[in-house]
């Protein structure tokens, strides 16, 4: 058995880097045309371009990395079923089950990949492109909302106009609102400029109005003050970065922080399922390309099983998509948004893989 998972994984893994060579290619190849609208704009020139090209590849792996072992897997086992290898397996005594255990361990370390990738590889590679591409269009981290970004701490709403590349910010108002009485504000500070530095956020140019009991207000003024608060330049990445390319245990931490001031987490809780399902979808797509293999043996229609095989694959990947969408539009529970096409497809695998048993 040991020569047989070799000769499987093998044939296997080979077409899988092919069919990730391609898929990747054609999607690097769109984004490449996506970034030449901002061509020429601050200095951000054709090297620039090819370098944020570059460092999406990681992402971009991860996000097909399902798509890629289902079309990988189909197209392996196909070449061993053209070369009547499969049938000589059979034949000799190789059950399907151990068949599908040589399989399952490759698909073990495409599992094992994926989330390499995802929570170690991707998030630092794109952040480091969105804040190369921000450095080089020479403009800051763009916003939402012109009057930059709010943010509840506690009792304390946020505002900090610009987030610049390095994390720096710009025009921070913090607005300290008494615990008891929430219409009453206790104290307003402005700093012209923040900067995380020696595990804590350090405020530069600062005037720190209090207002007391009766109304009465003072005004003071510093060089530099230390903020002391549960926001962390990690939290300060998610303007740079997209939910879905944040490793868990930072998606965790902000959907803690977002929750314990009674705010939205949709979008971050969908993110954060749907990295936790991931390598699941991985598996679920490795084995459901087991059954189309010989079940086209049988019926001998291989093209069209893989022509279906393909397709399910795409459609996997816009499914998936789709939903996030919907989730987000009509309040479905995220957890239930990011495993549905999991589960639908693993169920649609376990009646294919009992017709070819």
């Amino acid at each position: 058995m040991k020569l047989i998972d070799f000769h499987v994984g093998r044939t296997i893994l080979q077409h899988s880097l092919i069919v990730m060579g391609v898929l990747v290619g054609i999607f690097l190849f769109l984004t490449f045309i996506d970034q030449l609208s901002d061509l020429g704009t601050g200095s951000y020139g054709l090297l620039a371009v090819l370098r944020f090209v570059v460092l999406s590849t990681p992402g971009i792996v991860y996000q097909i990395f399902p798509m890629a072992a289902l079309v990988g897997t189909i197209l392996g086992l196909s070449v061993l079923a053209r070369h009547s290898e499969l049938v000589v397996m059979r034949a000799s005594g190789v059950s399907l089950a151990q068949i599908t255990g040589s399989v399952l361990k490759l698909g073990v370390l495409f599992v094992l990949s994926a989330v390499l990738v995802g929570e170690l590889v991707s998030p630092w590679t794109e952040t480091m492109a969105q804040r190369g591409r921000a450095e080089a269009l020479e403009r800051n981290i763009e916003q939402k909302h012109s009057s930059g970004l709010w943010m509840r701490d506690q009792s304390t709403y946020v505002n900090i106009g610009e987030v610049l590349p390095d994390l720096t910010l710009r025009r921070v108002k913090i607005f300290e609102f008494d615990r008891q009485d929430r219409d009453r504000l206790r104290s307003l500070v402005y700093a012209a400029s923040g900067r995380y530095t020696d595990a804590r956020w350090r405020l530069s140019r600062v005037r720190k109005t209090i207002i007391d009991g009766q109304g009465f207000a003072t005004a003071t003024q510093g060089d530099e003050v230390n903020w002391d608060t549960g926001v962390t330049p990690e939290m300060m990445s998610v303007f740079l970065v997209q939910p879905g390319q944040l490793p868990v245990w930072q998606l965790k931490k902000y959907i803690e922080h977002l929750l314990k001031n009674n705010q939205d987490t949709r979008t971050y809780e969908l993110a954060y399922w749907g990295k936790l399902v991931l390598p699941l979808s991985t598996a679920v797509m490795v084995i459901l390309a087991i059954p189309f293999v010989f079940g086209s043996l049988r019926s001998g229609s291989l093209g069209r099983h893989l022509f279906f095989g393909i397709m399910i694959g795409l459609g996997f990947f816009v499914f998936n998509k789709a939903l996030g969408y919907i989730v987000l539009v009509y309040g479905v529970p995220p957890l239930i948004g990011a495993i549905s096409p999991t589960i639908a497809f693993l169920c649609a695998t376990i009646v294919l893989y009992r017709r070819v048993a």
